[in-house]
């Protein structure tokens, strides 16, 4: 049995996902219709527990901050994997939308998203490239940093 080629690129980057990625709450953290997947948020937190903390504050790396996004990102490719049995079966990412814990002043969310946006494009390259909303809010389950949800067209 081959290896999944994402799953060996994200090898290549010195990435892995992460062994689980429990829902908080009542929710299932994807459903298909038709060829579109459709991922609940996640947030940026290994095996439940969460890594990065908002809100966005004085002295803020933006390092960490692409960090946390790319978490997010890594818990929605195990998400893509749970419910569609494979991260070989994208077509494309359609969409990413991304919430920062941060104060309405603050201008760089979109570049805090980017962590997760510049890993589906590593992954796959043109089909990686999608739309995408970023907004401030004043908080996110588990006083996570980031939370970042998509929807995903499936080959």
């Amino acid at each position: 049995m081959t290896a999944c080629p994402i799953e060996a690129r994200l090898a290549e980057l010195g990435l892995a996902l992460p062994p689980s990625a429990p829902s908080r709450a009542l929710f299932l953290p994807g459903k298909i219709t038709g060829n579109l997947l459709f991922l609940s948020g996640q947030i940026c937190e290994w095996e439940g527990k969460p890594q990065y903390f908002g809100p966005i504050g004085p002295g803020f790396d933006m390092n960490d901050g692409q960090a946390a996004a790319r978490m997010c990102a890594l818990n929605l490719l195990f998400s893509i994997r749970a419910v569609a049995g494979s991260l070989s079966r994208v077509a494309q990412v359609i969409r990413l939308g991304g919430f920062v814990a941060a104060p309405p002043t603050y201008a760089e969310g979109p570049f805090v998203v980017n962590g997760a946006s510049q890993l589906f494009i590593d992954l796959w390259g043109d089909a990686g490239r999608h739309a995408r909303t970023v907004v401030n809010v004043a908080s996110l389950p588990a006083n996570a940093l980031v939370e970042i949800d998509a929807v995903i067209e499936l080959a």
